[in-house]
């Protein structure tokens, strides 16, 4: 009911906007056009009953006058009074189909009626007649806007791109309707589409965290790491204090093959949020690089002691045991990590090379054919933050969003 409320209030400000624009469109200088403008400004005033009477008289006289008409349905939208406003503002547009003010009052009202699929077309003819109306425009890029978060959160992130591409043509100068864009096209992994728009909106919004952060998302999808690098690094200069930026950074670092960069970065991460479960294995993943597993270890178990079910960390510690020829503990670990995340590749991948030490080979082949499926699907699904092709690259989910 609040939101209605306040959105009620926009339209009728957007009216009231539009109301006060009208005495400067009247161009005739007759009587007809003197008693129009006297009656808008006495609306612009706030005699509303003034007004109507000005209005009423010249209906009397010109029964088809429309920019009486019209005003008079912006005094009805002020009585509260819907019905009738649309019954004067549909008869002026039929008297005048390219009389802008008639399509736009008309959406308008269309809006605080929640009738947005009539809204629409009246609010794009009247640009179409218009383009500077303001009020048209303003009222179509917050319905829009509206339309794809309810979109975004039902998980339909498409219809949420569709809808914003129309408010992206209609206000290219808009940071908001542009980051918004760009958000839309990371979540259905359009890297590509993504960036532009979040350049856009550090052009409007120089050092804009939110589009900093968006951007070197999609340059992370796209695999460009040192771009990525650059835009994690101007989020982190930004908000020294977050610790996803710095977990982030760390991740274009490792991907770069910076390894003591990276640990730092993850470790800074774990400084500022001791819960920081995903700076924990990404450690795990470096100290499995060089070759450190005591350290690896550590590190898988304390993000295991923040999120049990953690598959990365689970499938870590398995792929320590493996190393240490503890093929049992191995498969225990490796199938833990599968039951929680089946998309895992590289507990696949692993435990089919664990049951061919052990010699189990149906069971290793089996595997084994499952990490490769799963290695053609993660080109589509997700991206990669080390080379695809090592046994060693793991899976990097979509970084969340930091707080705006």
């Amino acid at each position: 009911m609040r939101t209605a409320s306040i959105l009620t209030r926009r339209i009728c400000a957007l009216l009231l906007m539009a109301m006060l624009a009208t005495p400067a469109q009247l161009l005739a200088q007759d009587v007809t056009s003197a008693r129009l403008r006297h009656a808008a400004e006495l609306l612009a005033a706030g005699n509303k009953e003034r007004a109507e009477e000005e209005l009423q008289s010249v209906l009397r006289a010109s029964p088809g006058a429309y920019r009486a008409l019209d005003l008079l349905g912006v005094i009805r939208i002020l009585q509260a009074r819907p019905t009738d406003a649309e019954a004067l503002f549909s008869r002026v547009v039929q008297i005048q189909p390219d009389f802008a003010s008639g399509h736009a009052h008309l959406g308008l009202l269309y809006l605080q009626m929640s009738r947005t699929e009539e809204a629409v077309p009246q609010l794009r003819e009247a640009l179409r007649l218009d383009p500077a109306r303001s009020d048209a425009s303003a009222a179509l890029i917050h319905l829009w806007r509206e339309q794809a978060r309810a979109a975004g959160a039902a998980g339909d992130s498409v219809t949420a791109l569709a809808v914003l591409t129309d408010a992206r043509k209609l206000a290219p100068e808009n940071p908001d309707v542009q980051l918004e864009f760009g958000n839309a096209a990371l979540q259905i992994s359009q890297w590509q589409d993504a960036i532009e728009p979040f350049q856009q909106t550090l052009r409007l919004l120089k050092n804009d965290p939110m589009a900093l952060w968006g951007l070197a998302r999609a340059y992370t999808g796209l695999s460009k790491f040192d771009d990525a690098r650059q835009q994690f690094a101007r989020y982190v200069t930004l908000r020294p204090d977050d610790s996803s930026g710095h977990s982030a950074l760390g991740m274009t670092l490792a991907a770069l093959e910076r390894p003591e960069e990276a640990r730092a970065q993850f470790e800074r991460s774990i400084a500022l949020t001791p819960a920081q479960t995903e700076s924990y294995f990404r450690l795990g993943l470096l100290d499995l690089d060089s070759k450190d597993l005591d350290a690896a270890a550590e590190h898988f178990r304390h993000a295991l002691e923040h999120d049990p079910k953690h598959a990365g960390a689970l499938a870590g510690l398995g792929r320590v045991e493996f190393e240490q020829k503890r093929y049992n503990e191995a498969i225990d670990l490796l199938h833990q990590a599968i039951a929680n995340d089946d998309s895992l590749r590289v507990a696949h991948y692993y435990l089919g090379l664990t049951y061919a030490r052990v010699g189990r080979r149906p069971e290793s082949e089996q595997e084994l054919e499952k990490a490769t499926q799963l290695e053609h699907q993660e080109v589509e699904t997700r991206f990669i933050i080390l080379d695809p092709g090592s046994a060693n690259a793991p899976d990097i989910r979509p970084l969340k969003l930091p707080p705006r």
